[in-house]
């Protein structure tokens, strides 16, 4: 500051208060004031929308203004400034009112020398370029902030939020004017899970990579991981950070790539078994042809049918497990996956019928895909009739939603069924498993391997009691 004139503002009705401070300021020997000065409110306003300034002189009194009218003008026109207040004499509430709004220094007119300035004025400068520093890093840092593909969440000890960046906003799906009053606990799809998130962060004072299922505001489950930290205010008020990862991506990967590995690890094994057993049983067939013509006794040759029937059936059961394996060919044509849909439900109106079910369709958007239409059709055909037999009669509610999101064409089929555990989820595209009574377990692995063919996903949500839920999408084309 010393080679450099620091530009000032006076804004002062009383031309002998400006005269006498100049002076003090002339006195002052260590800088350089390239002064100027405003002799009423309006006139400061328009100098300081016009020019740029280093310091502001305010008088308190400015007619029917206030230095503190002044003051908050200042604000509302976003100038940074440091500003010092200017009284006839001391009034702490004035004090009070001046530095909570941002001023830099407040000095009473009669106790006014260069001293007194010339220490003022050193201070507010170093408190504004401190200030402007710390700016500047809050700028950088919300930047940086909201270029982070994680969300971050600043939620307070009672769990309100209070910031929130970009990818928050979008993962949650809250808007600007909810944040007033807006629970941390209220984007948790268990609020058992919220309560044990709280309790170890409160306890540990951090944790990391806590996997939960959020909701946002259009009731959308997203999988995601949360880290937080306990952190303190300038005054000391504790509140918490959080790093919220949308995981779900990655874990449907993950499924999927442990699932299809699953699946090729199971195939393998299948055919080793069948091989081993279909050796045998090929003895056996030859030495039953041996064996009957041998038999003098009709009432033998009942116990040689039992066997052979029993081992055609083995092989029939070897040839169905194989064929659940075996990579589908694929005959493509161009169809509407919508009627597609229109056609397997077709096929399953009787039973929809015949147990009084609620069928409800919400078809967005349609699209053209290339498919092997019969096998699609099978697949949407074993799902819907899956979410038939576990409805209960008259009381069943099958919903069937299409929509296209992220480049991909979604169906949902979903049912107000008995639902499934979360062990039998596990292994419910596993060949010969099956929860009914007379199912030979071979449909859903029949239907995976079908969308597997065609490069599509399936997801699979359900809780005991509520229902179930398929999610199947197909990728668009790229043309589309």
């Amino acid at each position: 500051m010393n080679s450099k004139a620091v530009k000032l503002l006076i804004v002062d009705d009383d031309e002998d208060d400006f005269y006498l401070t100049s002076e003090y300021l002339k006195e002052i020997p260590s800088k350089q004031f390239d002064i100027v000065w405003a002799s009423s409110f309006n006139d400061g306003v328009k100098h300081l929308s016009h020019s740029k300034f280093d310091l502001c002189f305010f008088d308190f009194r400015l007619g029917v203004k206030t230095g503190i009218d002044l003051l908050k003008a200042v604000i509302e026109m976003g100038i940074n400034t440091p500003v010092i207040l200017f009284t006839g004499k001391g009034d702490k509430q004035v004090d009070n009112e001046a530095m909570r709004l941002g001023a830099m220094d407040y000095l009473v007119k009669t106790d006014l020398d260069a001293e007194k300035l010339d220490r003022c004025i050193r201070y507010a400068l170093e408190r504004a370029d401190a200030v402007k520093r710390l700016r500047e890093n809050e700028t950088r840092l919300k930047s940086i902030f909201e270029q982070m593909k994680e969300a971050i969440v600043l939620k307070s000890t009672e769990g309100l939020i209070f910031y929130y960046n970009k990818t928050a906003y979008e993962l949650l799906g809250f808007e600007n004017s909810d944040t007033s009053n807006l629970s941390f606990r209220n984007f948790f799809a268990d609020h058992d899970d919220y309560r044990r998130f709280k309790q170890i962060l409160e306890i540990n004072n951090s944790i990391e990579n806590y996997d939960i299922w959020m909701v946002n505001k259009s009731g959308e489950r997203v999988l995601c991981s949360l880290s937080g930290s306990k952190q303190n205010d300038s005054e000391g008020n504790i509140y918490y950070l959080i790093v919220i990862q949308d995981i779900t991506s990655r874990k449907k990967l993950e499924r999927d790539r442990l699932l299809a590995e699953k699946s090729a690890s199971t195939a393998r094994l299948a055919r080793t078994l069948a091989h081993e057993v279909r050796n045998p049983l090929t003895n056996i067939h030859l030495s039953l042809d041996q064996l009957d013509p041998e038999l003098p006794d009709e009432d033998l040759k009942l116990f040689t049918d039992i066997i052979r029937r029993n081992s055609l059936r083995i092989n029939t059961l070897i040839t169905e497990l194989l064929e659940s394996f075996k990579p589908q060919e694929t005959v493509l044509t161009s169809i509407s996956i919508i009627e597609l849909i229109e056609r397997a439900l077709s096929e399953a109106l009787d039973r929809i019928n015949l147990k009084k079910i609620t069928l409800v369709k919400n078809f967005g958007e349609d699209c053209t895909l290339n498919l092997d239409q019969s096998k699609i059709k099978i697949a949407f055909l074993n799902l819907i009739i899956n979410a038939i037999e576990a409805m209960e009669a008259e009381k069943g509610i099958l919903t069937i939603l299409t929509s296209i999101r992220n480049d991909y064409f979604l169906v949902t089929i979903k049912d107000n069924g008995v639902g499934i555990s979360q062990e039998n989820l596990n292994r419910l595209f596993e060949p010969y498993f099956t929860l009914k009574t007379n199912g030979l377990g071979l449909g859903l692995a029949a239907t995976l391997t079908i969308l597997q063919s065609h490069n599509a996903r399936v997801e699979v949500d359900s809780q005991l009691g509520v229902g179930t839920t398929f999610t199947i999408a197909f990728p668009l084309l790229k043309d589309r």
